[in-house]
């Protein structure tokens, strides 16, 4: 036992070495981009109580693996000055893509006005963009 505590350093180094050498990690593949991004089904609202969800599908964008959903709302149709997005990771091999994001604080017994879209990690836009729906809260 003794000489196993002393080892545990070198088999604690050589672990991490190994671990965080680049060949052994995976890294997430580009695709080839959509010629055009569109969407598909929505966007729809899921809501309970508590909680507002705007989800929509699309034909995979494509390009960097990590996206954001994105939408921009407001309480008047012409005053999109809020956003929320969320992280979103492609699969490659999906030709489409479920998009939710959760709207936060939002006021009771309001209407609200928002589109949707995509966007790449890096800000760069998909070029999806939905018509102005709307929206009342509980």
């Amino acid at each position: 036992m003794n000489g196993l505590l002393r080892k545990l350093p070198m088999i604690v180094m050589l672990g991490s070495l190994l671990y965080s050498t680049q060949g052994l990690t995976q890294v997430s593949p580009t695709t080839d981009k959509a010629a055009k991004v569109r969407i598909t089904q929505g966007p729809e609202i899921e809501r309970n109580d508590f909680v507002v969800i705007v989800r929509w599908t699309s034909n995979n964008p494509g390009g960097s693996p990590e996206h954001f959903g994105v939408v921009h709302y407001g309480t008047s149709p012409k005053e999109l000055s809020q956003t929320a997005k969320s992280p979103i990771r492609l699969n490659p091999g999906h030709p489409s893509t479920v998009f939710r994001v959760r709207m936060d604080d939002l006021k009771p017994r309001t209407t609200y006005y928002y589109t949707v879209g995509a966007m790449e990690s890096n800000g760069k836009d998909d070029g999806l963009k939905s018509e102005v729906k709307q929206f009342t809260t509980n």
